[in-house]
């Protein structure tokens, strides 16, 4: 752990450049040690995973799991929302090189389709990163279904305690 800003942080070596203005972003395995490290055992029991990161941007992929569905065979919106939340801590500690306290304080999440059978890749994007607060926007899609009819969307912000 070090200190930096007067907040603590969790080092991480091996930071790759990133794509903009030089900066550094984790690797995938990296970003699955946060979510190892730092995440409550229910939420690792979704059995999220990091695909992609990035400077402003972080993407994972939530499991299909019979054990998510809910009455009717749908992906239950609460295994979606809890995937989106995680994959916005993994966006933030990419772009701010590593973990550090954060919390919620606000969610927004509007279900557009349900899901059925198949995994969900989870795209956080940073649209602006403070000093003490920053906002995502998150969106949930089936694997190879099209981009642009999104299984869900969201929004969220962040704050920085200290």
């Amino acid at each position: 752990m070090v200190v930096r800003n007067g907040r603590p942080r969790q080092r991480v070596s091996g930071l790759r450049p990133g794509g903009q203005n030089g900066r550094v972003t984790l690797s995938t395995a990296e970003a699955d040690k946060i979510l190892a490290d730092n995440f409550a055992p229910w939420v690792l029991a979704l059995g999220l995973s990091v695909e992609q990161t990035g400077a402003q941007h972080a993407v994972l992929r939530l499991p299909w799991s019979d054990q998510l569905a809910r009455e009717g065979g749908g992906l239950s919106g609460q295994a979606m929302m809890a995937a989106a939340d995680t994959a916005c801590v993994i966006a933030i500690c990419s772009a701010r090189e590593g973990f550090e306290p954060m919390t919620t304080v606000q969610q927004s999440t509007t279900f557009q389709r349900p899901v059925v059978g198949r995994d969900v890749l989870v795209t956080a994007r940073i649209s602006k990163l403070g000093r003490r607060m920053a906002f995502l926007d998150i969106t949930l899609a089936e694997e190879g279904a099209d981009p642009a009819a999104p299984a869900a969307h969201a929004t969220t912000v962040y704050a920085f305690p200290g």
